[in-house]
């Protein structure tokens, strides 16, 4: 009996057109006549980013090396006392104004989208006489209150007096910027979180009324902290409005940022060093700012897909790590064979196990 592996291959007749197959030795030859992938060259690409790159540079240079700047000047008085001061209460202006305006907004966003007409056309009111008033015009209004309410006091209507005060005791320069700047927000405030709260589903509202939630309670603990999705980039812009809004209170004498530095360039008469003091703070607030509402937005952005796209911070770190590796591929030291020499395999063969040349 022959067996399959005693039989031989019969050569073909010469002019057939099945010519016998041959013995091939080298398991690699289909992968070493491969072609090539070579990525697509974006030369377009690298032109505009190198064109941009110079026009920064050329940008950077003429702002550093520009002595009209005076950064000696800038450098003296960026850390003074008065300026800090000034730093402070901007920022205790935004605070206050943003918890405020945020609070009232979305008192006036529930009463526009409640089933009481009266209820949602005083809120509508308000959003549009106050969304339509300059914010100049409005801290003007609330400095010189005084002139149609000399005094404020409480008692019974149409009855004795109680307490009586006079309104310009009452409302210094801080507390009508706190006032007017607030009412302003709100009335943004409550179209912000109006719109995060239609943005919901109704399905989810629905859900909750079926298992026998409140309003009050669908509100707080469902329909909330979805619209917060929308609601934050918005109020983050807000917040970065408000930082620089606050400004315009120099108008009013409040001390804030850019009025420290203003009383300090009247006696000095280094304008342009000056403003670069209050903008050079004006920017390096707003970063940290912007820094913070990357992280809210991603906090809140958990449930929309199954992976968070990687922080700045981690692509620097992978981007690092990949350096690392490749630069301890080239240098780090070779297995040495047994006559002194260094051994090359080569790339291994994801899979197999095997280097270029075919060797295991």
């Amino acid at each position: 009996m022959v067996t399959p592996s005693e039989v031989k291959p019969v050569p073909a007749p010469a002019g057939s057109p099945h010519p016998s197959p041959k013995k091939t030795t080298d398991t690699n030859t289909a992968t070493d006549t491969a072609p090539r992938i070579v990525p697509r060259r974006h030369v377009g690409r690298w032109t505009t980013a190198a064109l941009a790159l110079l026009l920064l540079a050329l940008v950077l240079n003429s702002v550093l090396r520009n002595d009209a700047f005076q950064w000696g000047v800038v450098g003296r008085y960026f850390t003074t006392a008065a300026v800090l001061d000034g730093l402070l209460l901007t920022l205790w202006l935004t605070g206050v104004v943003m918890v405020l305006g945020f609070a009232l907004g979305t008192v006036l966003a529930v009463m526009r989208l409640s089933a009481n007409p009266v209820l949602a056309t005083l809120s509508w009111g308000f959003v549009w006489i106050f969304r339509s008033t300059p914010l100049l015009v409005q801290l003007l209004f609330w400095f010189n209150i005084g002139a149609l309410y000399p005094t404020l006091s409480l008692g019974i209507p149409f009855g004795p007096e109680l307490l009586s005060v006079k309104t310009v005791n009452l409302l210094g320069p801080t507390l009508t910027a706190v006032i007017g700047l607030t009412l302003h927000e709100s009335a943004y405030a409550a179209e912000v979180v109006r719109g995060g709260i239609v943005a919901v589903e109704s399905g989810q509202t629905e859900a909750a009324q079926a298992l026998g939630l409140s309003k009050s309670r669908t509100l707080r603990r469902i329909v909330i902290p979805q619209a917060m999705r929308s609601i934050v980039p918005t109020a983050g812009n807000m917040l970065i409005g408000t930082l620089k809004g606050t400004s315009i209170v120099s108008v009013l004498a409040v001390h804030d940022l850019l009025y420290s530095t203003q009383l300090i360039y009247n006696q000095t008469y280094q304008v342009i060093p000056l403003l670069m003091v209050a903008t050079l703070w004006y920017i390096a607030v707003t970063s940290v700012l912007s820094t913070g509402q990357y992280y809210v937005e991603r906090h809140y952005a958990r449930g929309t897909s199954r992976s968070l796209p990687p922080t700045p911070l981690q692509r620097v770190r992978a981007r690092t790590s990949v350096l690392r590796g490749r630069v301890y591929a080239v240098t780090a030291p070779r297995p040495r064979t047994a006559d002194g020499g260094t051994t090359d395999a080569g790339p291994t063969n994801e899979g197999t196990g095997t280097t270029a040349g075919g060797q295991r």
